[in-house]
């Protein structure tokens, strides 16, 4: 296996942190590992505990690791949440080749000229996606690379974010010994990988509804059009549960995940289930049915408001919905969304073996957007030395914490 070709993603959910691990072969991305843990100090997306976060992340790294047998020390960190804006901007360059042939540091440059925006003080540019180049005029180019001209425009999105929410995060990945390769804005990645050309281009919602909040991300003439996020998602649905059947929040989650269906034409009443109440030390019974009667009212709230703010976006005729997002595998909660939407939906089912779940789309996303991004460019990450390598003699807390006492050590033993 060629360690230029191994890239890794971290997806820092409310509910679970998520490291994938995609070997690159010839621009054909295969998952060889998945590391997850619990997501400890995080709360609706944001991240509340820095300490607790920290060891969330280097559970799912190490997990990860053990998995595949390689030292993980690059990451490229998926970034979502309320903060997130969208705005447009354009940049010019003249193409610097004496032969006129546009080439890469061409098109770096013209990202940064289009970089040149007016930002408020508390917010940091995330990412520059190009919508389209323009050469000499000529418009609807997505990849200049190559062509000839003399004049190099491109009409951008800038994914902008509050400094606050980027900083504490980068700190967290920072903190669990790893490097930030790249800040990759979710909804972008997912999009790419969820969505057909078609339904990038007839203007579709892309919903994301994870444990704490869900992501709309609204596609249109193949671009990122417009995001937004509610704090809302599969925790509400889980305290629902805990109210409904006087339990504690771990049991109503288990109870969730294990008979959990959104319909309750769909629930059986044979399906009988024992949890412990509050306050008694006496398990009581309950059937499916009774479960489903309390968590269909709540899928049937979130979609609902879901509706409101894709309206409230200014998207009425929007063509269809993919959902993506771990709580949406639950049984019944396609239905509902049907239902509630009254229009197109399907679910988002990433095709890769070990990772068929919605739950993975957001980190697969990340992996495929880093692809898509640096194609034509020759690899992942050019000219560099690849840092994600494969495990030899020494551990991982070695390699990784090798301090000024250790360097001197090694430049000492060549000449004894």
């Amino acid at each position: 296996m060629s360690n230029n070709d191994i890239i890794v993603s971290l997806d820092i959910g409310t509910s679970k942190v998520r490291a994938i691990i995609g070997e690159v072969t010839n621009g054909t991305l295969n998952i060889i590992g998945v590391g997850s843990a619990d997501s400890e100090g995080i709360r609706k997306g944001a991240i509340v505990d820095v300490d607790q976060t920290v060891q969330s992340i280097r559970s799912a790294v190490e997990h990860a690791e053990r998995m595949v047998g390689i030292e993980i020390t690059e990451v490229y960190v998926g970034i979502s949440g309320s903060h997130i804006g969208l705005q447009s901007s354009r940049g010019v360059v003249t193409v610097s080749n004496e032969d006129r042939e546009i080439g890469e540091e061409d098109i770096e440059r013209v990202s940064k000229a289009a970089e040149v925006v007016a930002l408020p003080p508390e917010r940091e540019i995330i990412d520059v996606v190009a919508k389209q180049f323009v050469v000499d005029g000529l418009e609807g180019i997505q990849d200049p690379r190559g062509m000839i001209g003399s004049r190099l425009e491109v009409e951008a999105t800038i994914v902008t974010g509050a400094k606050t929410a980027i900083h504490n995060l980068l700190r967290c990945v920072e903190k669990a010994d790893l490097k930030v390769k790249e800040l990759v804005l979710i909804s972008l990645g997912a999009g790419q990988l969820a969505l057909t050309k078609d339904e990038r281009t007839m203007r579709t919602a892309l919903i994301d509804i994870g444990a704490g909040q869900a992501t709309i991300s609204i596609f249109d003439s193949g671009n990122l059009a417009a995001v937004s996020t509610l704090p809302i998602g599969g925790e509400y649905v889980t305290n629902d549960i805990a109210y409904g059947l006087r339990t504690v929040t771990d049991q109503a989650e288990k109870v969730k995940l294990k008979y959990g269906c959104a319909m309750m034409a769909d629930a059986a009443e044979d399906v009988v289930f024992k949890v412990n109440r509050i306050g008694s030390s006496i398990e009581k019974e309950y059937t499916q049915e009774d479960l489903a009667a309390i968590i269909e009212p709540r899928v049937q709230e979130i979609f609902q408001l879901i509706h409101q703010e894709i309206y409230r976006m200014g998207y009425r005729d929007v063509a269809g919905y993919v959902l993506s997002g771990g709580t949406v595998a639950m049984p019944g909660v396609l239905q509902v969304a049907q239902s509630e939407l009254a229009a197109a939906v399907r679910l988002a089912v990433p095709d890769y073996i070990g990772v068929r779940d919605p739950a993975f789309t957001s980190g697969i996303g990340i992996l495929y957007s880093v692809i898509r991004k640096n194609r034509g460019r020759g690899s992942v990450a050019p000219g560099k030395k690849p840092v994600n390598r494969p495990k030899s003699s020494p551990a991982p807390e070695t390699t990784q914490k090798t301090g000024f006492l250790e360097k001197l050590k090694n430049m000492f033993s060549e000449f004894i």
